[in-house]
């Protein structure tokens, strides 16, 4: 029995060291990266039971991305190999400003835009789980993959298993009102809805302030609970985040300032702060331990969430010291 299921592509992660230019550097670190991973492998750190679905080569690069899945305790038994095609990869520079950070990617026709409906068992996958959570990411990446986010989200709510999904725009891979068109099909089956007030204005036309917006979507969509996340930018290296999450009744997060090592996968690992309090039928629980990991995420080199529970109780038990022996 799983108490998540996620679905989505993960990519090798290339990155010079420091801030270094990637015309500059002789190295790079390797690592990987890809949001529905980074919420799972941040779920199972939670003690939380996790599957992640995807397709990748069977060749080094393929194991590679599994094996950092097997690592974090999530189950990779779920994923459709190959012996043909190609893994993504992204390449990242970390800056200071003014120079914003940078990151390209390569990730065209990768494994999963050939995924096959035949490739995956959903119905029997969520006669297993509690919750499935995916994001807008994928139906970018080709028809294939908008094909079997659809088919997942059916299946989900065919089994009685709730469905989270967070828009998660990249807007290198598609406009606005192709996001639009997909994101409408999706939402008639969705309970949870990461999104936040420019999201909803921007993909859904829904104005006016955050909460009102929350709350008109969930009375468009019937949905159960809409969570909006807010950063805020103090420079490159320092940031602030609050939260809330919309319900039946508005439970709001203690806004925390953090310093900048890594701004990639904060947002997943609020995700999985969230649903970790969700699944316990505690909203408010959701968004502290949200908060807690996102801020502490900031605080990690790279995607993943290098990130104890230990650590996340602590920071809501009010501790912050320099050095911990």
């Amino acid at each position: 029995m799983y108490d998540v299921v996620t679905f989505g592509e993960t990519m090798v992660r290339l990155s010079p060291p420091g801030q270094r230019r990637l015309e500059q550097t002789n190295t790079l670190e390797m690592g990987i990266g890809g949001t529905e991973l980074n919420t799972a492998c941040a779920l199972s750190r939670l003690g939380r039971r996790v599957c992640w679905v995807s397709k990748l080569v069977d060749n080094a690069l393929g194991r590679f991305i599994a094996n950092k899945g097997r690592e974090f305790g999530v189950d990779v038994g779920q994923i459709a190999w190959t012996g043909e095609g190609r893994v993504g990869t992204y390449f990242i520079e970390q800056a200071a400003q003014p120079r914003p950070i940078s990151i390209i990617y390569d990730r065209r026709d990768s494994a999963i835009t050939t995924l096959r409906p035949s490739e995956i068992d959903w119905p029997s996958l969520f006669q297993q789980a509690r919750l499935f959570h995916t994001t807008g990411i994928n139906p970018a990446l080709g028809p294939n993959v908008a094909r079997e986010t659809k088919a997942a989200m059916a299946a989900a709510k065919e089994a009685g298993c709730k469905v989270s999904f967070d828009p998660n725009m990249r807007f290198n891979l598609w406009t606005v009102a192709e996001a639009r068109r997909a994101f409408l099909e999706l939402l008639p089956y969705v309970d949870v809805l990461f999104s936040p007030a420019e999201a909803l204005d921007l993909f859904f036309d829904l104005k006016g302030e955050p909460i009102e917006a929350a709350q008109a979507a969930r009375e468009r969509w019937h949905l159960e609970v809409v969570v909006m996340g807010r950063r805020e930018s103090l420079g490159q290296l320092r940031g602030a985040w609050s939260s809330l999450a919309v319900a039946d009744q508005v439970c709001e997060g203690q806004r925390r300032e953090f310093e900048v090592v890594d701004r990639i996968g904060a947002g997943d690992a609020y995700a999985a702060g969230f649903l970790h309090g969700y699944l316990d039928g505690d909203l408010a629980k959701g968004v502290a331990y949200g908060d807690a990991l996102c801020v502490l995420k900031h605080t990690v080199p790279g995607d993943l969430p290098w990130l104890t529970m230990a650590e996340v109780e602590d920071l809501l038990a009010g501790g912050a010291r320099s050095i911990r022996r």
